[in-house]
């Protein structure tokens, strides 16, 4: 998880993307460029305004290309752009909603806000949803991103303590194809800052801490229109089927380090395992009470890592269950 930002000034105020100047920066400081060429272009993509700055101010996401307009190495942006361009993807829609957890660390002695240094709280069961100075460890900083995310006018649709003491999770969505990656890292983007003036630590990792602890991850609901409408649950159940043919693939782009957190235990199945049950949360794939008694509706990946790259996920959903062919 590597967030960079800068700042201009423009010579009138706008919100449209394609009105707004590319730019550049030294892709050789942050190892995407070699010294003799360091130049790399960014391109606007979607603007949201700025709880930072606030009036006529805008942050804008980006992303990155070579002088020669080939998208490099990092920008998982561009691939995902073409699978959510794809008319069988535009057809049906897909919705996605991301629950992204993290954790909040102690500055200098990366351990968790509220932790004893060098020690541990009590063990896991009051701090989920939790209210008290002794559960909720952070809330200031939770609810100033959550205040932030509706400023800029990002999808967040819900935040809550985790199951680890000093561990939160906000929701982003429902947002459409691309949207929902450019909303995500905006997201995150926020909370980055937020926390930098609050003078803690944001953890991605998805195992800040080994032991009997929660991981964190990065939830996927996901429903396409044929889910959505009457008789969805047999869509749902061949999407379901498909993900489980690529598991291995989408393991392996769904984040770092997930092999510490999926390990069958702490509400996680196993790395190696594909399994998909209602109202599972021990299962690669959990689908809602709702959605079986309603016979339509959406269902949730429960493999991605806090780490993934929401572009990489969101659009490898899409490929496996829209644009697949077994």
């Amino acid at each position: 998880m590597d967030l960079r930002s800068k700042a201009r000034t423009l010579p009138a105020p706008t919100t449209d993307p394609t009105k707004l100047p590319k730019w550049n920066y030294d892709g050789s400081s942050t190892n995407q460029a070699p010294g003799d060429d360091s130049e790399v272009i960014l391109y606007p993509q979607t603007v949201f305004k700025d709880p930072f700055r606030r009036g006529n101010n805008i942050l804008v996401m980006c992303d990155a290309y070579t002088p020669a307009g080939e998208p490099i190495p990092t920008n998982k942006r561009f691939n995902a752009a073409k699978v959510f361009g794809h008319p069988d993807v535009v057809a049906e829609e897909p919705w996605y909603g991301i629950e992204q957890e993290y954790t909040l660390l102690q500055k200098d002695i990366n351990w968790p806000l509220g932790w004893p240094v060098g020690g541990y709280p009590g063990p896991q069961g009051p701090y989920y949803c939790g209210v008290g100075a002794d559960k909720a460890l952070g809330r200031d900083i939770v609810n100033s991103h959550y205040k932030a995310c509706l400023y800029a006018g990002i999808n967040i649709s819900g935040i809550n303590g985790e199951v680890m003491p000093g561990q939160w999770e906000f929701q982003v969505g429902p947002c459409v194809g691309i949207a929902s990656g450019d909303q995500l890292w905006m997201a995150r983007y926020i909370l980055e800052r937020i926390t930098e003036i609050a003078g803690v630590v944001l953890s991605f990792d998805p195992k800040p801490i080994k032991g009997d602890w929660n991981g964190a991850g990065a939830h996927a609901n996901y429903s396409t229109k044929s889910m959505r409408n009457d008789g969805g649950i047999d869509v749902i159940k061949k999407a379901i089927e498909k993900l489980g043919k690529r598991h291995g693939e989408h393991i392996a782009a769904y984040g770092e380090g997930n092999e510490r957190r999926l390990t069958g235990r702490h509400e996680t199945a196993d790395i190696n395992t594909f399994s998909w049950g209602v109202a599972n949360r021990g299962a690669s794939i959990r689908v809602g009470r709702d959605t079986e008694k309603e016979g339509k509706g959406y269902f949730e990946d429960r493999r991605p890592a806090s780490n993934m790259d929401p572009y990489v996920v969101t659009s490898m959903i899409a490929e496996t269950t829209i644009l697949w062919k077994p």
